[in-house]
C-alpha cells in the first residue's frame, strides 16, 4: 500500500516542481532534475536514517513493466527527433569536434580516473560526456528568442551528435552478440514492407513503432538498433514520423508521467546511506567539471572551424548552449544504469552533472529575451522539424 501511495505521489510532486519552476523562468526538465538530484535524495536519506528500507519501493511486481513502457516511449520519442536530420557543412564541422573531444575525454576518464575496464562501460561513459539534449536545447533557444538561422545550425549539429551516440552504442551492444541483431533489424525493416503494401497512414507507422519499442524493452532485446533501423527505413520511404497523440498530450505525458517515473525509478536504485558515507568530493568535482570542460572545448573548436569570423562572445555563448544536457542524457544514463554499465554512485554524480550543465547557460548570462513568448512551455519537445523555415 505504501509503495502504491509513493508512486501515486510522484507525478503531482514533479508537476508542482514544474509549475513552481515556471514562476522562476525555469524549463520543466531543470525543475525535474532539481527534484531528482536534490529533493528525493534528501528525502530518502532521512527515511533510511529512520530505518525505512527505501529500495522496497521498487520491489512491486507491476513497477518494472510500467517502467519499461515509460522508458520505451521516452526513448522512441527522442530517437524520432534524432533521425529527422538535414545535414549542412557547418553543422557537420561543429558536430565532429564537439562529439569527438568529450568522447575521448570521457573514455580516458573512465579508464584512468574511475578504473573502469569493461568495454561497454568505457564507451558509455565517453558517450555521456558527448551527448547534447535536443528537446531541452531547442526549448532553451526558443525561450531566449535565438535567431532562426543560428537555431537551425545548432539543432542540426546536436542531432548529428546524438545520432552518432545512439548508433555507436546500439552497434557496440549488438556486436557482443550478433545473433541478437537479427530480430531488431528485421522488425526495423517493417516500414519498407508497409511502403510495398502502399500503406500511407501515419498511425500505421507510429503505433507499431511504439508497440514494438515496449516489447523489445520488456524482452531485453536491442531496442536501440530496432528504433534507429525503423526510423531510418521510414525516412528512406519519405514517410513523416508523427506521434500517435497530439503535441500537447505528448508534452503532458512526458513532463507529468514518463519523466517522473524514469527519474524516480533510477534514483531509488541508489543506497544513499552507504553510497554517501564514502563519497569523495574530488570524485564528484571531477565528474562535474570534466564532462562540461571537454564539451565546451570540443564545441569551441567546432564552432571556430565552422564560423571562422565569429566573435569570441558568440563562440562562448554557443559552446555553452551545446553543453546543455537534460532529458536526452537522463534517458541514456538510465539505459547504462539498468544494463549494469555504471554503478549507482556514478549514476548520481552524472545526474548532478547533467543538472549543472543544463543550468550553466543561464548562470553564465545567456538570458531569455524579455520579448520572448512563454508559449514554448506548451510546445512539444520536438526539434528539427520545428526549426525549419
Amino acid at each position: 500500500m505504501l509503495t502504491m501511495l509513493f508512486w501515486l505521489a510522484m507525478p503531482p510532486l514533479f508537476a508542482l516542481a514544474v509549475i513552481g519552476g515556471k514562476r522562476l523562468r525555469l524549463l520543466p526538465i531543470v525543475s525535474q532534475l532539481l527534484v531528482a538530484g536534490l529533493l528525493l535524495p534528501l528525502l530518502f536519506v532521512a527515511l533510511q536514517s529512520q530505518g525505512f528500507e527505501v529500495r522496497t519501493l521498487v520491489s512491486a511486481p507491476w513497477l518494472r513493466p510500467l517502467y519499461d513502457i515509460g522508458f520505451a516511449l521516452l526513448l522512441g520519442h527522442i530517437l524520432s527527433d534524432v533521425i529527422d536530420l538535414d545535414v549542412s557543412r557547418q553543422s557537420l564541422k561543429i558536430a565532429l569536434p564537439s562529439f569527438a573531444v568529450p568522447l575521448a575525454c570521457g573514455m580516458a576518464s573512465a579508464w584512468w580516473l574511475l578504473g573502469v575496464r569493461e568495454g561497454m562501460s568505457v564507451l558509455g561513459i565517453g558517450l555521456l560526456f558527448s551527448i547534447t539534449a535536443i528537446p531541452v536545447l531547442y526549448l532553451f533557444l526558443r525561450n531566449i528568442d535565438y535567431p532562426e538561422e543560428s537555431t537551425r545550425r545548432l539543432m542540426h549539429a546536436a542531432v548529428l551528435m546524438d545520432l552518432w551516440c545512439w548508433s555507436l552504442f546500439g552497434l557496440a551492444e549488438g556486436s557482443s552478440d550478433p545473433i541478437q541483431l537479427v530480430w531488431p533489424l528485421l522488425a526495423g525493416s517493417v516500414p519498407l514492407l508497409l511502403r510495398l503494401l502502399r500503406v500511407r497512414h501515419a498511425l500505421a507507422f507510429s503505433l507499431p513503432f511504439f508497440g514494438l519499442m515496449i516489447a523489445f524493452q520488456h524482452w531485453h532485446l536491442n531496442t536501440l538498433v530496432f528504433a534507429i533501423t525503423w526510423l531510418m527505413a521510414q525516412a528512406a520511404v519519405r514517410q513523416p514520423f508523427l506521434l500517435p497523440v497530439s503535441p500537447r498530450a505528448a508534452l503532458a505525458l512526458q513532463n507529468y508521467l514518463l519523466v517522473p517515473l524514469v527519474l524516480a525509478f533510477g534514483i531509488l536504485q541508489i543506497d544513499f546511506h552507504h553510497a554517501l558515507a564514502g563519497y569523495s568530493w574530488l570524485y564528484l568535482g571531477a565528474l562535474l567539471v570534466l564532462p562540461v570542460v571537454s564539451k565546451l572545448a570540443g564545441s569551441w573548436l567546432g564552432l571556430r572551424w565552422a564560423l571562422p569570423g565569429a566573435s569570441r562572445g558568440d563562440l562562448w555563448k554557443e559552446s555553452l548552449l551545446l553543453n546543455i544536457r537534460g532529458l536526452t542524457e537522463i534517458v541514456f544514463l538510465n539505459l547504462l544504469f539498468q544494463q549494469g554499465h555504471i554503478d549507482s554512485l556514478l549514476y548520481f554524480s552524472l545526474l548532478l552533472m547533467s543538472l549543472f550543465a543544463t543550468l550553466l547557460p543561464a548562470l553564465c548570462g545567456v538570458r531569455r529575451a524579455r520579448t520572448a513568448t512563454e508559449s514554448l512551455d506548451h510546445a512539444p519537445a520536438r526539434s528539427p522539424s520545428d526549426v525549419r523555415p
